[in-house]
């Protein structure tokens, strides 16, 4: 998953969403390095990471786009993975998600000084750009995805990959909403954390 259900999926702990946020920049024995619920939180995302990539529902999602974008397309299936938990936010949580991504700016914001720097050169046009937010809608959806390729080595197939979730929409929303059952409970059973 990529960076809204990273967030979500970490509960009420601001250090554990902290590295949960920062996780993908934090390699090896680095995690080390952080306070411990940092330290917990990017485990956390290391774990949400495996169990996504395993899970049967990913695997099928990723057969829908892999011709295009081949060993990328888990980290398509993540973004689009993103944007069904934003269309179908009210399910998960309470709280609306533009207040949601609010609060969660403000507390990534007090932790700028613990963000690897890639992660602190990213994070004002992650700010400026609404991320969170920009997952509920289609166009918001094609500017993370160029956004994606300009930052990592994830290929600009941005109107294919938008096609192609067109063209699915609700197979792919409804493998979604398994999954997405699914590493809830996985982890609220591993690390005891329910997502608010």
């Amino acid at each position: 998953m990529n960076f809204l259900a990273h967030i979500y999926l970490s509960g009420d702990s601001d250090e554990i969403l902290i590295g949960n946020f920062i996780g993908d920049f934090v390699k090896g024995n680095d995690y080390l390095n952080y306070p411990d619920n940092v330290s917990k939180g990017i485990l956390l995302h290391r774990e949400i990471d495996a169990f996504t990539d395993k899970h049967p529902a990913t695997r099928f999602c990723k057969t829908f786009i892999n011709p295009k974008y081949r060993k990328f397309s888990g980290i398509v299936v993540d973004i689009f993975y993103d944007h069904f938990l934003a269309t179908n936010w009210d399910q998960y949580s309470t709280i609306p998600l533009k207040e949601f991504a609010i609060q969660k700016y403000q507390i990534l914001g007090k932790y700028y000084d613990l963000f690897p720097r890639e992660v602190q050169d990213f994070f004002p046009y992650f700010l400026k750009s609404n991320w969170l937010y920009a997952y509920s809608t289609v166009r918001g959806l094609k500017v993370v995805l160029r956004r994606m390729a300009f930052r990592t080595s994830l290929p600009d197939f941005s109107a294919y990959a938008i096609n192609r979730l067109k063209e699915n929409y609700e197979v792919l929303e409804d493998n979604f909403k398994v999954f997405f059952g699914d590493i809830i409970k996985f982890v609220n059973q591993e690390f005891l954390i329910t997502p608010i």
